[in-house]
């Protein structure tokens, strides 16, 4: 087996690791069995992106130990994580026999994690999952929690669960073959992580923008691995979203919710919404907090280091009170008043109340 490290989700009713190597998709068959107790039939969730270059190779490798095993393949996109979709995986898992006992392995980025983790969690009350991000996004966030969703017309994930994988199989070599733009999208919610988490992290990436830039695995192992480590420790404080804890992994992701939604599905990618909306958020703190000094450091070193991983972060042209109006029902929103995680210092954050965001949003 290949060089690995190890970060241990650690809940106290379903502990799992996230394994990470160089090129250990080759090992998923071993890692399937151990995680599953050596289950029989496994359907493999992708994209037409990620199936020709993983899935088909990895599905070939769980069939090849013995495993029975179907592949489904939905559109790349955004628009794919929707309900017309999960319907449809739902009734192909049906048709090729899936039981209570079968596996759903998801490989792919954050789309195919959040929709195959979807199917899983509702199909028969509940099947088994696995994940094998294949994308810098997903690697770091949304392979690790178990928030699993689809979209509806009116917003992000408004229609999911919380469903944790059996594991998570990161293979650092698939970094190397996703475009830039893809590519910088996930550097997003790497920063995110320093900016409201992790003063030292936050200044480790400030001194090596080139490697991360240049895609060096001596320097994105351990970016991987501390985002990972960072994420469980806060889903094993708060992993239903009961004590508003969690809610910090949510930094920018408000307002980048709404850019999403306004721009249309897949025309300014998760990652890069969620640049603009961590600008966003750290303006928002500064137009609060007027006389804070610490708060325009946040601002100035996070656009400054966003410029420099060549991260968006400007708001395109959008409709204002639309996008007021989809922020009213973000997830954190209560009886209509927006809800924000702001940072406070760098490497720390609040959830704050901004009653009128009309007065700040210009």
């Amino acid at each position: 087996m290949n060089p690995q490290t190890t970060v241990r989700v650690a809940l106290p009713q379903t502990p799992y690791d996230i394994v990470l190597g160089s090129g250990i998709r080759r090992d998923a068959a071993t890692y399937f069995a151990k995680w599953t107790a050596g289950a029989k039939h496994a359907v493999v969730i992708t994209d037409t992106n990620v199936d020709g270059r993983y899935a088909e190779a990895l599905a070939e490798t769980l069939a090849n130990s013995g495993v029975e095993t179907d592949v489904c393949v939905v559109e790349a996109g955004e628009e794919s994580k929707c309900v017309d979709m999960a319907d449809m995986l739902w009734q192909k898992l049906v048709q090729c026999g899936c039981d209570r006992k079968t596996v759903v392995v998801a490989v792919g980025g954050g789309v195919v994690g959040d929709l195959a983790g979807f199917v899983a969690a509702t199909l028969y009350r509940g099947l088994r999952f696995m994940q094998v991000p294949t994308t810098l996004l997903a690697l770091v966030d949304s392979s690790v929690g178990g928030k699993v969703a689809v979209n509806l017309p009116q917003g992000k994930n408004l229609v999911g669960a919380f469903w944790q994988p059996v594991g998570v199989l990161a293979d650092m070599e698939t970094l190397q073959t996703l475009d830039d733009r893809q590519y910088r999208a996930g550097l997003a919610e790497v920063v995110k992580y320093g900016v409201v988490l992790d003063r030292e992290f936050f200044e480790f990436l400030e001194a090596n923008v080139a490697k991360i830039r240049a895609r060096e695995e001596a320097v994105l192992v351990p970016i991987v691995s501390r985002c990972c480590e960072l994420k469980a420790q806060i889903v094993l404080e708060d992993e239903h979203e009961t004590s508003g804890r969690r809610a910090v992994l949510n930094y920018g992701h408000t307002f980048a919710h709404a850019v999403e939604k306004l721009s249309g599905y897949g025309v300014v990618l998760h990652g890069e919404a969620v640049g603009i909306g961590m600008m966003f958020a750290a303006e928002l703190a500064m137009r609060l907090s007027p006389n804070d000094g610490q708060k325009e450091e946040i601002f100035l070193r996070q656009q400054a280091l966003l410029r420099r991983l060549e991260i968006p972060y400007e708001t395109p042209a959008i409709d204002r009170d639309a996008a007021i109006s989809i922020m009213r029902r973000d997830k954190k929103a209560e009886e209509g008043t927006i809800r924000f995680i702001l940072p406070t210092t760098l490497g720390a954050c609040e959830l704050r109340e901004v009653p009128h965001l009309e007065r700040y949003y210009r």
